[in-house]
């Protein structure tokens, strides 16, 4: 009896160990810290978990893995399974999806953003541009036009634009360089300590970002109305650790997306219904620029801009102007849609 139970305990732990060995865990590689632009990997990671009864988790790191414009190299080399990044911070090795940062896209909403995003994303040159990396596009993380907090005078004319140092990447970047201003790229974590220091006038974020890394507490305005573009940042995973998921694990993670998609917009939604009474509270100038104003700063910054950016990327051998031409068709498409 002794012996035969003896089995059954060793047949039982080895089943519990094998169970354990079967499941799995992936690190995932975020920056700053739980926000309105995170929580759809937070929701995802709930939603994974709970279709596989906890076999599936995702382990949700805020800078403890990797640093922000390092997301997209850790993913190259497995270092992490999943991570989020943003074109911007290196686009030579994201060179397709910078199309996604082009200044006076048109995007109206954050609907639109998630249409655009996705459907570049499902390119096949940009897929084969991030296979590069090792990694797989899973979803956007759609954010609203940008606009620019400032110290000092408000910048209501373009004429003001001219020397003003401001912390804006990728397309946006090269928007307000194009109207004389002077650009820097400083991550959205050293954003806070540039304007601080006086390093930048001014910053270049959406809302949740403005909140989330303390801008806006350095603020003594915001442009209402500027919308000159966005930046996209995509959550990626890493090929292998992708392929080497069940079906079951698989299906679990790419059907959550969507769930996961919409709990971000939502959540999104109810920050912006809130924006104006932040600014209230702090005390924050909000500027309206003129039509006059804004027409000024698209002559110079979309056109040249996009015409630039389609030249660079044929001239590299990438489908610049079907980039494009797909964005524009989304758009036309999601609107005659709805």
């Amino acid at each position: 009896m002794h012996k035969f139970l003896g089995g059954v305990t060793a047949a039982t732990l080895t089943l519990a160990f094998a169970s354990e060995a079967l499941a799995t865990e992936w690190n995932v590689s975020l920056w700053g810290k739980r926000r309105a632009f995170t929580e759809h990997v937070e929701k995802l990671a709930e939603l994974v978990s709970e279709k596989t009864g906890g076999e599936f988790t995702l382990n949700i790191s805020y800078g403890g893995l990797s640093k922000n414009k390092e997301n997209l190299d850790g993913i190259s080399i497995g270092a992490f399974e999943m991570a989020q990044f943003c074109a911007g911070y290196h686009p030579d090795k994201n060179r397709t999806i910078t199309a996604l940062e082009l200044p006076f896209l048109g995007v109206a909403n954050l609907d639109e953003e998630v249409a655009v995003s996705h459907a570049v994303y499902g390119h096949p040159a940009v897929q084969d541009e991030l296979a590069q990396w090792n990694a797989k596009l899973l979803m956007t993380s759609p954010m609203p036009q940008y606009n620019i907090v400032g110290t000092g005078d408000p910048r209501e004319k373009l004429a003001d634009f001219e020397g003003m140092r401001v912390r804006a990447t990728g397309g946006l970047g090269k928007a307000f360089e194009a109207v004389g201003a002077v650009p820097t790229s400083v991550t959205a974590t050293e954003a806070y300590q540039a304007m601080e220091s006086g390093t930048v006038d001014t910053v270049a974020f959406a809302q949740h970002a403005h909140l989330s890394f303390g801008t806006i507490n350095q603020a003594s305005w915001w442009t209402a109305n500027l919308n000159p573009g966005t930046v996209n940042c995509p959550v990626v995973v890493n090929i292998a650790a992708y392929d080497s998921l069940s079906d079951a694990e698989r299906e679990a993670l790419d059907s959550s997306i969507p769930e996961a998609i919409d709990h971000y917009l939502a959540n999104y939604g109810e920050l912006l219904k809130k924006w104006d009474d932040v600014l209230a509270e702090k005390g924050v100038t909000k500027v309206e620029i003129s039509e006059d104003e804004l027409n000024a700063f698209r002559a110079k910054a979309a056109d040249p801009i996009r015409a630039a950016w389609i030249a660079d990327m044929e001239g590299q051998g990438l489908p610049g102007q079907e980039l494009v031409d797909l964005i524009e068709q989304t758009l036309k498409d999601k609107r005659a849609a709805n």
